[in-house]
């Protein structure tokens, strides 16, 4: 997914918590479903100008203008949500992103892979090589979170546990 509604760059994207780039992929799919659905809105605005023969006024210009006015504004209180909450380094308060039994984020928005790295990165923060295959063997969360991807991720552990 490429970022574009803050400027980081690659360096500054690799030091991201788990929350934090969470958070900026939200924001950041929030941002492209807004633009598609602005030139959605567009297309259908055209459609409508073309049937009624008025094309060449100044309707589309106006109308465009008045989208691109609402989403840079609708884009800007979303950037600054997400500076905040990058900023506290959690999640937005009212989605619960971080499951409270697990520690992880527990996302379904998120591909497998991704979801994959972020129980791996957490599981790996466990110092303790029986501690973590304990917790890990106990987490029924992350067996339904991961799906199939819950017993590779296993072996990988069990694997750093000897």
């Amino acid at each position: 997914m490429e970022f574009d509604i803050i400027e980081l760059t690659g360096e500054e994207l690799e030091k991201l918590s788990t929350i934090q780039t969470q958070l900026l992929r939200t924001a950041q799919k929030n941002k492209n479903e807004m633009r598609y659905k602005l030139e959605q809105d567009m297309q259908l605005f055209e459609k409508l100008i073309l049937t009624n023969d008025t094309y060449h006024s100044s309707l589309i210009a106006d109308k465009r203008a008045e989208l691109e006015k609402d989403f840079d504004y609708k884009v800007a209180v979303l950037k600054e949500q997400l500076e905040y909450a990058m900023e506290l380094n959690e999640p937005y308060p009212d989605r619960g992103d971080v499951d409270e039994e697990t520690g992880y984020i527990v996302d379904y928005t998120l591909s497998y892979t991704d979801r994959y790295v972020i129980v791996r990165d957490y599981y790996l923060s466990i110092e303790d090589p029986a501690e973590r295959m304990a917790l890990y063997s106990a987490d029924e969360v992350a067996k339904k979170y991961l799906g199939s991807y819950y017993s590779t991720l296993y072996n990988v552990l069990s694997t750093y546990s000897q």
